[in-house]
């Protein structure tokens, strides 16, 4: 009993306090004593709809009378208003604290004042006379308590009217067959519920029809509807041209002349140069810079040929993607010089071209991020071409060098510090070079490209080796949606040469063949493909989805062709495995897949928002045979570092359960820890924190593996029973500093589990990284 009373006596003075707390909490925060005498502050109001029937889509159609109700009432957590107390502070002030936290955090007190309940009421009955519920009736009551007050609103409704009849323009004109003729497409439907929203986006369907079909000056508003409501709870549709339509809005258009200046400039709106005819095109020439045919192929508009919108927005869209203009304007007039024919009008187009300057230089200090660890700084000049050979084909030559350093390595690491030189080409030509097919994708809005590329990198990898790398490529690129994109690569030819090597390096190779071979089989005769779907370019769109799937071949046809011609195979010293060569150099033969998968959804309805679900799935496989056991090394997966699994260290994970067990092999791990099999998950939530500021929590998991099992990486060959057991996993937090065009992050991270099954540890890993990890 004593301790039950010992309880008592200390909690009841306690509850006392807090009690005296909540209420000047409640007193000072509830906003109530802030409010003027006589006046009452608004908390908001209610609806309910009532009706002897059941109403359809009842919850939707209370949002919409919802969104009629105004003012908005002040914010409150838990029925406290802070707002109000820091409006309160700023009162009668002009400069301080008091001042600053009132326009920073207040809100003026909403009073019922302000209500305009007439005003309400007739609004929600225009939103239900939209919504097919005529003769409707809303009545108000507001609610007093203490010192504040709410308002109800109840809408009395019947049964919602439903089309019966629909019926299209049916006199012999022009514009009426070209309306009726959509009338399968309507959105309009016998028996669904009146709506004039559904009204408005018939008239918005039809004129985009009619202004693909020649209609350039008609417009949604030169539609009527006459709804006959007369019926029991039915009404007919009736759908005309209005009797005050101008007569060029009712008639369509063919194009007449088509006037094309490559050279337009807006300081000078005449034309000073004489235009020649091409193609039937009136054309201003500027053959210094374009052939008349490198703009022709871009434009979709044809004389003698009915106008269309679609052909304008696309013409618009090809001449801005070619990069070689600043502006695109396009004009259409009515052709006076030209009578009307069979109730046809006629159009002059001009299309006015502003270059932007076709030769340019540039130069560039970058600070290079690698997903493979390698951080430092860099240099680029860019010499770049908009027009090479005067047909719109741009040409950039790069010139890069740059300093790296593998972060989160071991000090006594090989070949973490790395330079490179480089020099490389690209030619980009604004169509697909299929001889002898002509493909253009005349339904693409996007101007497809073939490209040409060819370079040179010197690297250097300090007390471990250094080589040159060659490439040269050819392929195509195209897109058919905003979305889609799309890349073919016939030709993919990679030639690394080992150049030279340290002692210590060459000992690494000797002690592992399937490293040695990895970087014996370096010349590389590959084609590719690679498909892209891209919501995020939707900025609208609240979860947005990304896919980027890859398929990479090598070797198979020089495989062929040295099979079939009988060539003889040559022993590979190192594993004494007999291989085909390519001038005196073993060539890789693999197929490799690559899939990528990213989710990201909006947290918040507020398209401005950072607030998002970051999700990513990568899945990865490279599979070498016949003259090749072994993927080579540039090929091979790596995981871990600042843009992978973060809480380990840049190829610190893998292959399989491997983990290096002696000081040499852990000083070599980079070179060891690659596989030919990859598969990694990360999440991550962002959140605002303050402007050009983020915050990120995550959660990574993955790792690699071999496809042939090499005795020097036990524990490394992929295992269907096991591989989601061998998961590497860590979590953690960071910071971006987001300025749009430049994103520096700061993570860190902890393992939580390793491959082999034990926790990770305590010793968190820190990433500094340019622009986000996906």
């Amino acid at each position: 009993m004593s301790v039950i009373r010992r309880l008592s006596a200390v909690s009841v003075p306690s509850l006392r306090v807090l009690g005296l707390v909540a209420g000047l909490l409640a007193s000072g925060c509830s906003g109530t004593k802030y409010i003027p005498e006589g006046a009452k502050l608004y908390t908001g109001s209610t609806v309910k709809i009532k009706s002897e029937v059941a109403v359809p889509n009842e919850a939707a159609l209370q949002t919409e009378l919802e969104g009629t109700i105004t003012p908005k009432p002040n914010a409150s957590i838990l029925g406290l208003r802070p707002k109000l107390y820091f409006w309160h502070l700023g009162e009668g002030k002009t400069k301080g604290l008091g001042k600053w936290l009132a326009n920073k955090y207040g809100e003026r007190p909403v009073l019922l004042s302000e209500v305009d309940t007439n005003r309400v009421k007739g609004l929600m009955v225009n939103r239900l006379n939209n919504n097919g519920y005529f003769k409707p009736s809303v009545s108000s009551k507001v609610q007093v308590k203490d010192r504040t007050a709410s308002v109800d609103y109840t809408a009395t409704v019947g049964k919602p009217y439903t089309i019966k009849e629909i019926h299209f323009p049916e006199r012999d004109t022009l514009i009426d067959r070209a309306i009726r003729a959509t009338q399968a497409a309507s959105l309009l439907k016998v028996g669904d519920n009146y709506n004039l929203q559904t009204f408005i986006n018939e008239r918005a369907r039809i004129d985009g029809v009619l202004k693909n079909q020649g209609y350039y000056f008609f417009t949604p508003d030169y539609l009527l509807f006459q709804v006959d409501s007369t019926l029991d709870n039915q009404v007919n549709v009736y759908l005309k041209v209005k009797a005050t339509t101008p007569p060029r809005a009712a008639k369509p258009y063919i194009l007449n002349n088509i006037t094309l200046n490559t050279s337009y400039n807006l300081s000078d709106t005449t034309i000073t140069d004489k235009p020649i005819r091409y193609q039937g095109y009136r054309y201003v020439p500027d053959e210094k810079v374009f052939k008349a045919k490198a703009i022709t192929n871009a434009v979709f508009l044809y004389p003698d040929s009915l106008y269309r919108r679609r052909r304008s927005d696309q013409t618009l869209s090809r001449l801005m993607s070619l990069g070689t203009f600043k502006f695109v304007d396009m004009r259409f007039r009515p052709a006076r010089a030209k009578a009307d024919s069979a109730g046809y009008g006629f159009l002059n187009s001009f299309v006015r071209m502003t270059q932007v300057p076709k030769q340019s230089l540039r130069a560039e200090v970058l600070l290079v991020s690698k997903s493979n660890g390698f951080t430092g700084p860099g240099f680029q000049v860019q010499y770049r071409n908009r027009s090479a050979l005067r047909g719109a084909e741009q040409l950039l030559v790069n010139l890069t060098g740059t300093f790296e350093n593998q972060t989160q390595a071991e000090t006594n690491t090989i070949g973490i510090t790395s330079y490179e030189l480089g020099i490389d080409a690209q030619l980009l030509v604004p169509r697909l070079i299929t001889p002898p097919f002509n493909i253009r994708l005349v339904n693409s809005d996007f101007q497809p490209r073939t490209t040409f590329g060819a370079g040179y990198r010197y690297v250097q990898r300090v007390q471990a080796f250094q080589e040159d790398v060659f490439n040269l490529n050819y392929g195509y690129t195209w897109k058919t949606k905003l979305t889609n994109e799309q890349e073919l690569r016939p030709i993919d030819l990679q030639y690394i040469r080992l150049a030279d090597s340290t002692r210590q390096f060459s000992k690494l190779l000797e002690a592992s063949p399937f490293l040695a071979n990895s970087f014996r089989q370096q010349f590389i005769l590959g084609s590719s493909y690679r498909y892209t779907y891209n919501q995020q370019a939707l900025e609208q769109r609240r979860n947005q989805v990304y896919f980027s799937g890859g398929l990479e071949v090598s070797g198979n046809l020089a495989y062929l062709v040295s099979n079939l011609t009988g060539q003889t195979k040559t022993v590979n010293p190192t594993d004494q495995r007999a291989a085909y060569t390519l001038i005196g150099q073993e060539f890789s033969q693999y197929t490799k897949v690559d899939l990528e998968f990213r989710n990201y959804f909006r947290t918040s309805a507020n398209p401005t928002s950072g607030n998002k679900i970051a999700t990513r799935l990568l899945i990865g496989t490279g599979i070498p045979y016949l003259n090749s056991n072994v993927m080579p090394y540039l090929k091979q997966y790596g995981i871990g570092g600042p843009n992978s699994v973060r809480a380990f260290r840049a190829r610190g994970i893998g292959p399989g359960t491997y983990t290096p067990t002696t000081t040499e092999k852990s000083n070599s791990s980079f070179y060891d820890q690659v596989g030919d099999m990859r598969i990694e998950a990360n999440a991550e939530y962002r959140q605002d924190l303050f402007p050009y500021v983020k915050g990120a929590l995550f959660v990574d998991a993955g790792n690699i593996w071999l496809i042939n099992d090499d005795p020097t990486r036990p524990g490394g060959k992929f295992e269907a029973s096991s591989f989601l057991k061998e998961l590497a996993v860590g979590a953690g937090a960071g910071i971006r500093i987001d300025v749009q065009f430049f994103v520096i992050r700061f993570d860190v991270a902890m393992p939580v589990r390793t491959p082999n099954g034990d926790k990770g540890g305590s010793t968190p890993t820190y990433n500094i990284a340019i622009g986000y990890p996906f």
